[in-house]
């Protein structure tokens, strides 16, 4: 018998990484995500820890679908230079603007968002904050775009919240998952022309936002696809789902 591995993934999402290993058998039991935004389980109060930044608020006044949340992880830290490019490219786009920039401990972090050039002209038409509750802000309405590092944690969050994402990878899997974001689920787009320094310029990145944004034919699609992976994943976790009937049975074999 085939050694048993939990994957947090399900069953229509990735059927073919599922059977690629001969030595294992894999089993989606995912995406493993609180099923409500509400479930303080998971992590508390979307903003207990920003006090000073009234996130829900501030979302709450902004049209629907019309808020470009920007968040790249908890780990990664981007170079200066991109950090500008990100600003002038949100800055270009003059759309209202969720940015997450987190602030370690050493404070270095913050000493980055002052010394932005453009923080200003930022703060008139989005809000920077410390730290948000990323499943509680991709799920409200007033979403429209997820400018994302591609992790896989904010992938299945973002394709079982339905928003389209601004694919912007930086190391290990999250160059592949933003391959099968544009190409494989047609989710969202792929940023593009790295510079020499390995800097993605202002241009690119308002490109990408628009073609996410616009409510173009392009903008449309992917909008309907991210709803159907919403669809598909929830599906997969209700009671008779897919990942739900893989833990039942695994459960039962063991």
């Amino acid at each position: 018998m085939k050694p048993k591995v939990m994957v947090n993934t399900f069953d229509v999402l990735e059927p073919h990484a599922l059977k690629s290993i001969d030595k294992y058998e894999l089993i989606g039991v995912g995406p493993l995500i609180p099923s409500a935004p509400s479930d303080k389980s998971f992590g508390g109060d979307l903003f207990e820890k920003s006090d000073d930044n009234n996130v829900e608020l501030w979302l709450n006044s902004k049209p629907e679908s019309s808020v470009v949340y920007v968040s790249f992880g908890s780990i990664l830290k981007l170079p200066k230079a991109q950090m500008e490019e990100i600003a002038k490219g949100l800055l270009e786009s003059d759309r209202p603007f969720l940015w997450v920039i987190r602030i370690n401990e050493d404070k270095k972090n913050e000493e980055e968002k002052e010394k932005l050039s453009c923080l200003d002209e930022l703060e008139k038409i989005g809000k920077i904050v410390p730290w948000c509750s990323q499943l509680e802000v991709l799920t409200h309405p007033s979403i429209g775009c997820f400018v994302s590092h591609c992790g896989w944690n904010s992938t299945l969050e973002s394709l079982s919240s339905g928003v389209p994402v601004v694919a912007f990878p930086q190391w290990t899997d999250q160059g592949t998952n933003a391959k099968l974001i544009e190409d494989v689920w047609k989710s969202g787009v792929r940023v593009r022309g790295l510079g020499g320094d390995g800097v993605v310029e202002s241009g690119e990145i308002k490109r990408c936002i628009e073609e996410v944004m616009d409510g173009g034919g392009k903008s449309r699609e992917l909008r309907v696809n991210a709803r159907e992976w919403k669809c598909l994943a929830r599906e997969a976790m209700d009671e008779n789902g897919s990942s739900s009937n893989n833990l039942k049975a695994f459960l039962e074999q063991n």
